[in-house]
């Protein structure tokens, strides 16, 4: 009987050690043998590319990268043969990934322009196939992972995003931290230490294959100009797996800010330390440079790095201002110009497109743009820049009406008295001028361009 009785007692032991495994994400299923149900480490056992192969999992993510479009790689196959091509070929690739033998091919390079004309950023686009299983491990790997990231991260992660990250900030700030440590990484995706950072994941992910896998995407190599080139160190900007690898790394760095006190804010590569004075600020930068540098290997870069008002800074596209009420969020200039450049693009006068097609392409890029920066709280400058993209449109319509008979008939047409009409359209000024002149404010109105479909920036 005492026996029976502890044996009860050792097997509700047991059970209360064991890991609940909620049923989240494809990666989960009905299979719980992908948590090692022992001990929390290594997080991923030996069964990890089963649950990548499972059959959910890889129709979600096909949905996902069909989703996420994108142009193909060095192989040229496009999202939209993704299907055709598996359902040829899969029992192939599964095949080869089961067994630890599938080998990617090499990123595609692309070099897309800096602001103002600043360099370059290297884009590497993998080929289809190849985002198609990058995001397959992903969707296997992020669901358990990503709790155990640092509250202070906000880039790339589910339920997070970059405006948690400005309003945490912004608390910071109104606590009275009043500097802020800006800190720049030098081409971060560039330089992450493969060694490192497989290091990090061999801690967690028991499965040699999945390990194999991933190695052999940091290394797949990558082609420009006809020539492969090997990559010894960073991570591919362009693949679905490269933002979770990069908080991989970058997560020791919040945890050392964490174990020091530090209020901080990170989103990727875009890291914001706060305190209360400027003296602070210079010991912290100098002491976390030496730890970035010295233990992660990676490189800060002291020109764009600094410790100064918030201000005078930008972070993730907004800046704060003091005022009546202390640091309210604003739209960083820099962001401002670089939206007013595209909306000039799309407004240039001597395009071959007519104003129905050229009002479809601004609502797309307002709508995306107001998306994100509506969450300013100077709501004064959208104002100014929807009267702004009205008076260009102003321009192309006069510009198009081109003769003084057809802009007086335009202006009587809609709505002008004609001896206003026949006045601007026998003025010799340029059309920024007269596109401000009231007569044509009138007939081209704000209602005129609601009408027409052209959004608007300002809260309604």
């Amino acid at each position: 009987m005492e026996d029976t009785k502890r044996q009860k007692t050792s097997i509700k032991e047991a059970l209360s050690k064991e890991v609940k495994v909620k049923p989240e994400g494809p990666m989960m299923g009905a299979d719980s043998t992908l948590l090692d149900l022992k001990s929390e480490k290594p997080m991923f056992n030996r069964h990890l590319m089963e649950a990548v192969c499972e059959r959910n999992n890889l129709k979600q993510a096909l949905k996902r990268v069909k989703q996420n479009k994108g142009a193909p790689g060095i192989d040229r196959m496009t999202v939209d043969s993704l299907g055709e091509h598996l359902k040829r070929n899969w029992l192939d690739i599964k095949a080869q990934l089961l067994s630890g033998t599938y080998k990617p091919k090499p990123v595609r390079q692309v070099a897309i322009p800096k602001p103002k004309g600043k360099g370059s950023r290297i884009l590497g686009i993998p080929c289809v196939l190849d985002r198609f299983i990058q995001q397959a491990l992903l969707q296997t790997i992020q669901p358990s992972w990503d709790p155990k990231f640092s509250e202070h991260s906000y880039g790339f992660r589910p339920g997070r995003s970059a405006h948690q990250a400005i309003a945490q900030a912004q608390k910071y700030l109104k606590m009275g931290y009043e500097y802020v440590v800006d800190i720049d990484l030098e081409k971060f995706f560039d330089r992450v230490p493969h060694n490192r950072l497989m290091s990090k994941l061999t801690k967690e992910i028991e499965d040699k294959r999945a390990l194999k896998l991933i190695r052999s995407y940091l290394n797949a190599g990558a082609m420009s100009g006809g020539l492969t080139s090997p990559t010894t160190k960073g991570v591919s900007q362009g693949s679905p797996l490269s933002p979770f690898l990069s908080n991989v790394v970058l997560d020791e760095l919040d945890k050392e800010l964490e174990a020091r006190g530090h209020k901080h804010a990170r989103y990727a590569d875009d890291c914001n330390i706060y305190v209360k004075s400027k003296r602070a600020g210079e010991r912290v930068k100098r002491s976390i440079t030496r730890f970035i540098e010295k233990r992660l290997k990676l490189r800060v870069n002291e020109d764009k790095s600094a410790v100064d008002l918030p201000r005078r800074r930008k972070f993730l596209g907004f800046t704060f201002t003091g005022g009546k009420d202390p640091n309210r969020r604003q739209i960083a200039p820099e962001s401002i110009a670089r939206f007013k450049v595209k909306i000039r693009q799309l407004t240039r006068r001597n395009r071959s497109i007519n104003m129905e097609e050229r009002i479809n392409e601004l609502s797309k890029y307002m709508k995306g743009w107001r998306g994100y920066f509506g969450y300013c709280e100077t709501s004064s400058i959208f104002k100014e820049l929807d009267g702004w993209i009205r008076r260009r449109l102003r321009c192309i319509h006069w510009k198009q009406w081109k003769t003084f008979k057809k802009r007086r008939k335009e202006l009587i047409k809609l709505g002008i008295k004609e001896k206003d009409a026949v006045w601007a359209a026998m003025s010799s000024r340029g059309p920024w001028m007269l596109s401000h002149i009231p007569q044509v404010r009138r007939a081209l109105s704000i209602k005129y361009f609601k009408e027409a479909g052209l959004p608007t920036l300002a809260p309604v």
